[in-house]
């Protein structure tokens, strides 16, 4: 029945798409649908994007997938009718007759509803879709004068266009726009002309950074970008009057042979009074005084300032008792009493105070002196100390039938006089588990509780003097975190301890560093008993293998968990060797080495350092670069340590702290995004990962949560999370992972109609062992060799657009999956059965 249904919709659908199939349904007979424009750029056809885009009538978009020339918005649009409401007014008000009979099952007011549906539904079609390009030669003409005008601002003065429409007898036609730029004319001489002393000098001593230079093309926007230059120069040099309309070029091309002079006129500052105009002669201003008021906040605007307090040369105002110290308040203003005015520390400072998140947005003003001096007033407004929230929610899972949370938290604001903050958090669960069906069981046997801690320092705690290698500009931050929970009845039982000091900056905007002295991790699993109850998959191969052996017989089971840890302990031994099969004896290993992994205590002490280049604008660029890069160390301050104290080794050769083995690694990764931007909601994305993690020392493996794992929505998408890997082993356990991982992906992004958009992927990647203590040559990297194992997954997804977040859908198919035998691996599963489908918040990368 389901089939039925669904091909009963599918037909649906394609009945309607082909209702609108013809693309000149909608163009009258004396109109023309534009379908192609050309570029003819020096005797040469080109496609180029830049000239493309100025074009005021473009053809109707298609669907950028190869081989395809569908315009499916235009489709989708003539499926509207165009005179939908006419329709509706004569089919049903203009007909009193079917009104009344109409009306005999429906109000009034259910049937103006429903009529009014009716037309809103034909909107919104015409909405999404997208109307027919109609050939107008009134906005071709436009579009000529601003390709003109385009190469003339770039230095083509004598640039010449022209078009050509072609007109078919289909009621469709093209356009070719033929143009010929002629010379471009190249900068000879550049001179000043300065008329304020100060400002002269300023400007000679950077003349070197200017962006207009003898022997370059010219182009207008180099020449505005030098006005942005010149006046953000003089501002943050001292020149407190300056501004954009005290600068001028003139140019001067009148000399035949492809080339001109510019020269920058800066002119004197103009001062108006009454009615009197009079210039002077720019000076340089000095910021002699800074203010800081504590409390500008309105319920205190009548009240008398009481405490005044004079550091390192700022004046601090506050009505009654000064909440902070005044280091901190000085620290984050980068404007400094008698010093040269700088414009650029105005909003440098205003970033650092809302950095503190102690005080509101703050207002920066200036006043002027009589003496070529400025009065900086900083107004701050606390925000209040404390800040407490609570959320609880309701939740279903595999784990569990029904659950219940709740997280509270409460944030202490300047809580050491210094603008800290401490964030206090907690959470607590209960559920009834799935598997509880026995009579003694609580009905809520699930639980878990945890508490975290976050203090929030606006510098770098150190007991060094940073401020030469990390400046205030950098804005620096120092976080302590501290956090532990507890559950129980879920999967092994756990107890986590974690705690972190680790320091944030930023060099540039597009930078930022972070450091974590250290990061401790400490795991301990209370109910180890309940493993094989946990991966079910390794107990089905266990208990197969066991009824293989003799070891039970084919009508039995393996307890759990005391009948299979005996038979993996008998494995251990050897005593099974000469029974079990190579493949058999070698699941089983597997199974054991799995299971000692995934049960043993972990304690992790760890450095790392990452850095992100982030080249994104903001949210609404589309053509950028994000490269990170992490490395981390672990367990070599406790081996040392170990060593120094003589400490002796456990009985699998390794050092404890604290009862427990700990761990030690050296991890690195490599993450690389690019996005170009093809136009409107077209975009082209790839995603290159490469990760490694190598045990020494005290390891011979990686820590589970330290560990890669390859599939899911935001990796290989025709794979589910942890089911892919190691390389080409044929595996079922629940959760596969290892210790190096490669990812590429690209995708192709682009609007569907409205806020619906679609994409086509390829996903490509594995995970290996890699110099551990897995022998598994399936599971091994060895070289070049081992990426004939790369599994490649391809795809497409629809995905809508809320703005504030992106709802998406996916569906992978397995191209090319390495756990097939060479040979047999492309296309063996590539059909809906076995697709994966996937459902995510925002894109995957």
């Amino acid at each position: 029945m389901k089939n039925f249904q669904f091909k009963i919709v599918g037909l649906l659908a394609f009945t309607m798409l082909l209702s609108g199939c013809d693309s000149v349904k909608r163009v009258a007979e004396n109109q023309h649908l534009l379908t192609k424009n050309t570029l003819t750029i020096n005797d040469k056809k080109v496609t180029n994007d830049t000239i493309s885009n100025l074009l005021y009538q473009k053809p109707n978009s298609r669907l950028p997938i190869p081989y395809t020339n569908i315009p499916l918005k235009l489709y989708f649009y003539n499926t509207a009718r165009p005179n939908m409401d006419s329709i509706l007014n004569e089919k049903y008000y203009s007909n009193p007759e079917k009104m009344a009979r109409k009306s005999r099952f429906l109000s009034r007011k259910q049937l103006d509803k429903r009529i009014e549906s009716k037309s809103n539904f034909n909107k919104w079609i015409k909405r999404s879709g997208e109307a027919p390009v109609i050939i107008d030669t009134s906005l071709t003409s436009k579009s000529i004068t601003r390709i003109q005008n385009y190469y003339k601002v770039n230095g083509w003065f004598d640039a010449k266009a022209e078009f050509k429409v072609n007109k078919g007898d289909d009621k469709k036609a093209t356009i070719d726009y033929i143009i010929d730029t002629g010379e471009a004319y190249i900068l000879d001489t550049i001179y000043s002309k300065i008329g304020s002393p100060e400002v002269e000098k300023i400007y000679n001593q950077h003349k070197n950074k200017s962006l207009i230079k003898t022997g370059e093309q010219y182009r207008l926007s180099k020449v505005y970008n030098e006005e942005d230059r010149i006046v953000e120069l003089m501002r943050d040099n001292g020149v407190y009057h300056f501004s954009k309309d005290y600068v001028k070029f003139e140019a001067d091309n009148n000399f035949g042979n492809n080339k001109m002079n510019i020269e920058t006129i800066i002119e004197d500052r103009i001062i108006r009074e009454d009615e009197i105009t009079r210039t002077e002669k720019f000076k340089i201003y000095k910021v002699k005084d800074v203010n800081i008021y504590t409390n500008n906040s309105f319920k205190d605007r009548n009240s008398t300032i009481n405490d005044t307090t004079v550091f390192d040369g700022y004046n601090i105002y506050s009505i009654g008792k000064l909440n902070y110290k005044p280091k901190a308040l000085t620290n984050a203003v980068f404007i400094t009493p008698n010093t040269v005015f700088r414009d650029k520390n105005r909003p440098l400072t205003s970033r650092k105070i809302s950095d503190l998140r102690t005080f509101k947005y703050p207002n920066i003003s200036y006043v002027e002196n009589q003496d070529t001096t400025l009065t900086a007033n900083i107004y701050l407004t606390p925000l209040k100390k404390f800040e407490l929230e609570f959320s609880a929610e309701a939740l279903q899972s595999n784990i569990q039938t029904i659950g219940f949370s709740a997280n509270p938290s409460l944030l202490i604001r300047n809580i050491f006089n210094a603008a800290e903050t401490l964030e206090i958090s907690g959470f607590a669960s209960i559920g009834a588990s799935k598997d509880s069906n026995s009579s003694t069981d609580k009905f809520f046997d699930i639980n878990e509780i945890g508490a975290n801690l976050k203090l929030t320092i606006p510098r770098l705690f150190s007991p060094f003097n940073t401020e030469k290698i990390i400046p205030k500009f950098m804005f620096p931050r120092t976080s302590l975190t501290v956090a532990a929970s507890s559950q129980t009845n879920i999967g092994l039982d756990k107890q986590t301890f974690t705690g972190s000091f680790n320091y944030r900056w930023y060099p540039n905007k597009k930078v930022t560093n972070k450091l974590d002295l250290f990061n401790i991790q400490f795991v301990k699993n209370l109910n180890i008993a309940n493993y094989f109850n946990v991966y079910e998959n390794s107990y089905n191969s266990l208990n197969t293998i066991a009824q293989t052996s003799g070891f039970i017989t084919s009508s039995e089971s393996l307890s759990i968990p005391a009948g299979a840890d005996s038979f993996l302990n008998l494995i251990d031994n050897g005593t099974y060797n000469s029974v079990l099969s190579e493949d058999d004896l070698d699941t089983a290993n597997a199974i054991s080495e799995r299971k000692q992994r995934l049960t043993e205590d972990n304690l992790i002490f760890a450095t790392n350092f990452s850095y992100v280049k982030n080249n994104r604008d903001d949210l609404t660029d589309e053509d950028f670069s994000i490269f990170r890069t992490r490395v981390e160390l672990a367990g070599n301050l406790f081996s040392a340590t170990s060593k120094i104290l003589g400490l002796e080794k456990n009985a699998n050769g390794k050092y404890e702290m604290f009862n427990v083995a700990f761990s030690q690694y050296i991890k690195t990764e490599l993450d690389y995004i690019k996005h170009w931007s093809l136009g409107y909601k077209n975009v082209l994305a790839i995603r290159t990962f490469f990760g490694i993690a190598i045990p020494y020392g005290n390891s011979t493996n990686i820590p589970f949560s330290k560990s890669f794992f390859a599939g899911g929505a935001n990796d290989n998408r025709a794979w589910t999370a942890y089911s892919l890997g190691p390389g080409s082993l044929t595996t079922t356990d629940e959760f596969n992972e290892a210790n190096l991982k490669i990812a590429l992906s690209a995708e192709q992004r682009f609007n569907l109609f409205g806020a619906f958009n679609g994409a086509i992927f390829i996903d490509a990647g594995n995970i290996w062992n890699v110099l551990d203590d897995i022998n598994q040559e399936d599971a091994t990297f060895s070289g070049f060799k081992s990426l004939k194992d790369i599994a490649v997954g391809s795809g497409f997804g629809i995905r809508y657009d809320f703005s504030f977040f992106v709802l998406r859908g996916d569906i992978g198919f397995k191209t090319y999956d390495p756990s097939y035998p060479t040979g047999s691996r492309w296309f063996n599963d590539y059909n809906f059965g076995n697709a994966v489908y996937n459902i995510g918040i925002n894109y995957p990368f």
